[in-house]
C-alpha cells in the first residue's frame, strides 16, 4: 500500500483522542511537520469549555488591533512627514549653496554660467538675506527680508503660494514686497491698499556719533505668501537690486544660489559638480541636509510613538498568555498520549509555540487588512478631520510598503513571547495522567 500522506491522516480524525491513538506513531517519528499540524488542528478545534474560545477570540482580537495601531500610526507620521517636505519644497530648494563661513559671498557671471550648465541643473536664483525691522502704519515687529531674482519663482513655486494679493516684487519703478501670512497678521498689513507703504530700517555699519544706525526704505506690500509656520512668520521677499541697496553690497553679492534641478535623481551628480567648481569654502545642501534636524526629531516622534502603540501590544498579549494557558490545561490528556507514544518535550513545545504563532499571525492578517481598509477610506474620504486654521482639512496618511516589515517582526516577536510560559507549561504535564 502506498505510503499515506500526513493530510489523509488528518482528514481520518474524528476526535482528539482517537486520532493521537490510533495514528500518532508513525507521524511523530516521520514528520517534522507534527507539530505544526497538531497545533493548526488546535486553531479551530472546539474546546471543552466555551469560555476558551470566547478568551482565544479576544486574544486574536487584541492583536488584530495593535497590529493595525502600528501600522496606522507609521502611516500618519508618513503622512505628515510627505506634506511638511512638500511645504518646505516651496522655499527650500533642492540644492542649496551657502557660505560655510559668513553670510555673504561674491560670485561672477562666469561662474554662474558654469554652474547653468551643469547637467541636471533646471534654474538658477541669487538671493541675499538679512534681519530688517519692519513699521506698517503703527505695527512693528522684527523679521527677515529675503532679495530674490527674477528666476527664483521658478526654482520653488512660492508663487503658487499666495493666498492673499498677487506674486509682485517691483512694479514699474517702485518696489514691492510679499509677506510671509505671520508677519502679515503681526504688521496688520493691508495688500489691498495701494497708498500704504512698508517701511524697512535696515542696520548699518557706521557707527559715528551723528550717523544714523538705520537705513531706511519703503516698499509696497503685495501680496501674502502661506507655507509653514517657520517661513511664514519671519520672512518678506522683495526684489534682489533693492535688497543689494539696502545692505549697501556690491552687484555679485548673494546669501545663496538656490537651485532646482531636472530630477531628485540627479540631485547629487550636481552636489559633486558644484563642489568641483567652488571649491572649499561653501556647503552645498540638498533638501534633507537644509531641515536635517526637523526631519530627525520628526523620525524620533514617529518611532517613540510606535514604541508606545508596542507597549500596548505587548499589554494585549497577556490574553493569548491566558488562553494558550487555558488551551494547554484543556489539552492535558492529548499531550499525556502523545508522550506515552514517543513524543518528547521539544515536540510538546513546538506544539504550542506553533499554536501562539498561528494565533499572531491570525490576528496580524486581521489587522492588517483592517490597516489597509482604513488607509484607504481616510485617503479617500478625509473622515478623520483635522481643527480648521491647519493647512489641510484631514490627517494626511501615506502607507508605505517597507513599514511593514518592522511591524510584522515586532508582533511575532511579542506572539513568541507571550507563548513561552503556556509552552513551558504543556513540557510539565506528565506522561501518566491520574483519573479524576
Amino acid at each position: 500500500m502506498g505510503r499515506i500522506t500526513e493530510v489523509a491522516y488528518l482528514s481520518k480524525l474524528k476526535t482528539d483522542s482517537s486520532f493521537i491513538i490510533h495514528h500518532s506513531s508513525f507521524i511523530i517519528h516521520h514528520s517534522l511537520n507534527f507539530p505544526f499540524l497538531v497545533a493548526r488542528r488546535y486553531l479551530f478545534a472546539k474546546r471543552s469549555t466555551n469560555a476558551i474560545n470566547i478568551i482565544t477570540g479576544i486574544s486574536v482580537f487584541g492583536i488584530s488591533v495593535g497590529t493595525a495601531a502600528l501600522i496606522l500610526i507609521l502611516s500618519v507620521f508618513n503622512g505628515f512627514e510627505d506634506l511638511l517636505s512638500g511645504l518646505f519644497g516651496y522655499f527650500n530648494p533642492e540644492v542649496k549653496v551657502t557660505p560655510a563661513k559668513g553670510k555673504t559671498f561674491e560670485v561672477d557671471s562666469l561662474r554662474l554660467d558654469s554652474i547653468r550648465a551643469i547637467p541636471g541643473v533646471a534654474v538658477l536664483s541669487e538671493t541675499l538675506e538679512e534681519i530688517a525691522f519692519f513699521e506698517y502704519e503703527g505695527s512693528q515687529d522684527f523679521g527677515v527680508l529675503k532679495g530674490v531674482d527674477v528666476h527664483y519663482a521658478r526654482v520653488n513655486d512660492i508663487d503658487s503660494t499666495v493666498r492673499e494679493g498677487e506674486y509682485i516684487l517691483q512694479e514699474a519703478n517702485r518696489n514691492s514686497a510679499v509677506l510671509g501670512a505671520g508677519m502679515r497678521n503681526k504688521l496688520s498689513v493691508n495688500v489691498h491698499n495701494p497708498l500704504a507703504t512698508l517701511t524697512i530700517f535696515m542696520p548699518t555699519e557706521q557707527r559715528g556719533v551723528l550717523d544714523k544706525p538705520f537705513k531706511t526704505r519703503f516698499a509696497y506690500p503685495k501680496g501674502t505668501f502661506a507655507i509653514q509656520q517657520e517661513f511664514d512668520n519671519q520672512y518678506v521677499l522683495t526684489n534682489l537690486p533693492f535688497m543689494r541697496d539696502l545692505l549697501e553690497v556690491p552687484p555679485g553679492t548673494v546669501s545663496a544660489l538656490e537651485i532646482r534641478c531636472a530630477n531628485p535623481e540627479v540631485v547629487p551628480a550636481v552636489k559633486k559638480a558644484l563642489a568641483g567648481i567652488l571649491g572649499e569654502g561653501y556647503a552645498i545642501k540638498d533638501r534633507y541636509e537644509q531641515n536635517e534636524a526637523f526631519f530627525k526629531v520628526m523620525q524620533l516622534e514617529k518611532w517613540m510613538g510606535y514604541a508606545i502603540t508596542s507597549l500596548m501590544l505587548i499589554l494585549m498579549a497577556f490574553n493569548m498568555v491566558g488562553a494558550l494557558w487555558m488551551i494547554v490545561l484543556d489539552k492535558q490528556k492529548d499531550i499525556s498520549i502523545l508522550k506515552c507514544m514517543g513524543a518528547n518535550d521539544q515536540t510538546v513545545r513546538r506544539i504550542f509555540l506553533g499554536e501562539g504563532m498561528l494565533l499572531t499571525t491570525l490576528g496580524m492578517a486581521i489587522g492588517m487588512i483592517v490597516a489597509i481598509g482604513l488607509y484607504v477610506v481616510q485617503k479617500t474620504y478625509g473622515i478623520v478631520t483635522i481643527p480648521q486654521g491647519f493647512l489641510v482639512e484631514s490627517y494626511p496618511i501615506s502607507m508605505r510598503a517597507w513599514d511593514f516589515l518592522p511591524v510584522t517582526l515586532t508582533v511575532l516577536l511579542i506572539g513568541l513571547l507571550a507563548s513561552l510560559a503556556p509552552a513551558a507549561r504543556a513540557v510539565r504535564v506528565p506522561a501518566f495522567l491520574r483519573e479524576e
